[in-house]
């Protein structure tokens, strides 16, 4: 997975996120947030699982399901590549 292009998001803790190269603003919620920060320090699909099984209450088939949806979002957005 390509994530260059969430490596350059500016985004603050409260969840504003802002991609310089497009010019577009956008909103994520904590969880989001937490995902996208992951994604730029360079963590894969099973690392983020892994941090996401350990830091909230969720089963980890559950977090991979609801990940690859978001996986989908990024991907339409055009923030990562697969």
């Amino acid at each position: 997975m390509n994530t260059d292009k969430v490596k350059s998001l500016a985004m603050n803790d409260n969840g504003f996120i802002f991609d310089p190269a497009s010019g577009y603003s956008y909103s994520a919620n904590e969880t989001g947030l937490f995902i996208l920060k992951l994604l730029s320090s360079g963590l894969g699909k099973d690392e983020v699982v892994a941090k996401l099984t350990e830091e909230y209450e969720v089963r980890e088939d559950d977090c991979s399901s609801d990940l690859e949806h978001y996986f989908l979002m990024l991907e339409t957005l055009d923030l990562i590549e697969r």
